[in-house]
């Protein structure tokens, strides 16, 4: 894993090889992140939430580009455990991960955020559902951002939030904002 720009620009983590997740790859978080940069200054005292964390990568993208706190919300304990260490390897106390599940954390957090990332795994029972749960529980400021990794299979064009999407390999990025 490695990070692409920012305090911790060319930093690498090796991943455990036994790891499940399927980590977003540099190419398309690269030029997600160049996308990115036209809705968002991250270091703007952005708070962030990563659902899905996986192996932190973006979690720990968003902190090396500036963000003032990002939450990790990752069911997998190993991952966790992993996410965690990375955060001390850096010394950084920006990141909260927690480790739970991302529908009951979705369901009950309360407050709001700038930007919002979400990768779940893409035969997930519910994907379809995490736009409607981030809208509909108000999670998002205003000017705030949502992107959504998903399969090729997955369409969200008709959500009322929906702004655009981002195709990258195999790789489908659906950018949501609040509409005002």
């Amino acid at each position: 894993m490695r990070v692409i720009s920012g305090i911790y620009k060319r930093r690498r983590f090796e991943v455990p090889h036994s790891f499940k997740a399927r980590p977003t790859t540099d190419f398309a978080k690269e030029n997600l992140f160049n996308v990115l940069s036209n809705y968002i200054d991250f270091e703007d005292d952005v708070q962030a939430l990563d659902l899905f964390a996986g192996t932190g990568s973006i979690s720990m993208e968003l902190i090396s580009r500036g963000c003032n706190q990002v939450i990790s919300v990752e069911k997998e304990r190993s991952h966790h455990a992993f996410i965690c260490k990375i955060m001390q390897e850096v010394k950084t106390d920006k990141c909260v991960p927690i480790c739970g599940d991302v529908f009951k954390f979705l369901k009950n957090k309360r407050g709001q955020f700038d930007f919002i990332f979400a990768d779940p795994p893409y035969d997930l029972a519910g994907l379809e559902t995490i736009p409607d749960l981030i809208f509909g529980n108000n999670l998002l400021k205003e000017d705030g951002i949502f992107v959504l990794e998903h399969g090729k299979k997955d369409t969200f064009e008709e959500h009322p939030n929906f702004v655009e999407r981002r195709v990258y390999g195999s790789v489908n990025f659906s950018i949501f904002k609040m509409k005002v």
